[in-house]
């Protein structure tokens, strides 16, 4: 059973300056709030449709104090065309098994979760996660949550990724690899696997967090195309953000800033 929630009635809280992840000689923080058993489905979509990530039973996007290049970022599936190297990826995968279950965490899943951890991101935040705090990022969500393993026919796991519902879409919330293997492109396979689904679902979005344009390690997301990142007139289409038009209206929105400020 769900109930409906008060946007007016919501809690926030805000996190300590931390480095950033993403950009160097940068601080982050974060607004967040925790999503409730009864209500945290309405409240995860109503918030990630706002620029909100969900982690775990919390829900937060960045608030830094002179920053704002996370942006969040979501594929109009129904427009999605593949390119070459697209369908190229989708040819070499095609012995892979997707397989949908509740959001349970395994041991399997774990191991494979720290074999991807330890060569992509061993400096990263999650790198000294033990199986509790797995089990709770995978199942304490308080939303309509599944998770997709993907099998080669032996039954290896090859990768895993974490998927919340929306309303007009599915969101993925963390996905991993084996990363030992080449040539397989799984994290791409992944996401060009959840576009066929949101088609076939007949969902409008794929929304895959946050987009950092200065960053290398979002450069894989703006290829997925046509795609939209929200700003301060709401989803637009992320090809239109280098137009002289948006420069422009970027620039206005700066000034009128500055001016309150100068009050």
């Amino acid at each position: 059973m769900s109930l409906p929630f008060d946007p007016q009635r919501l809690q926030f809280y805000l996190t300590v300056p931390t480095p950033c992840p993403y950009l160097p000689d940068r601080m982050e923080r974060k607004i967040f709030t925790q999503l409730d058993p009864l209500s945290g489905s309405q409240l995860n979509n109503y918030l990630t449709h706002a620029g909100f990530r969900r982690s775990q039973n919390v829900i937060y996007r960045p608030a830094c104090e002179t920053c704002r290049a996370c942006q969040s970022l979501r594929i109009r599936v129904d427009e999605f065309k593949p390119s070459k190297s697209y369908r190229r990826i989708t040819n070499r995968n095609k012995d892979i098994s997707r397989i949908i279950s509740e959001a349970l965490a395994t041991e399997e899943q774990f191991r494979l979760l720290k074999r991807y951890l330890s060569m992509r991101h061993p400096d990263g935040g999650m790198a000294e996660m033990d199986f509790i705090r797995y089990e709770m990022m995978v199942e304490d969500g308080a939303v309509n949550t599944e998770i997709v393993e993907y099998r080669n026919h032996a039954g290896t796991l090859l990768a895993c990724t974490i998927i919340d519902d929306l309303i007009d879409g599915k969101s993925m919330v963390y996905s991993f690899f084996d990363p030992g293997i080449k040539g397989r492109s799984l994290g791409n396979f992944m996401i060009l696997d959840h576009i066929r689904r949101c088609q076939t679902l007949g969902l409008s979005y794929l929304y895959l967090g946050y987009w950092v344009k200065e960053s290398p390690k979002m450069r894989y997301k703006e290829k997925f195309k046509p795609a939209e990142i929200l700003t301060q007139r709401g989803w637009i289409n992320l090809e239109s953000k280098t137009s002289p038009q948006f420069q422009l209206e970027k620039a206005a929105l700066k000034a009128s800033f500055r001016a309150k400020t100068l009050r």
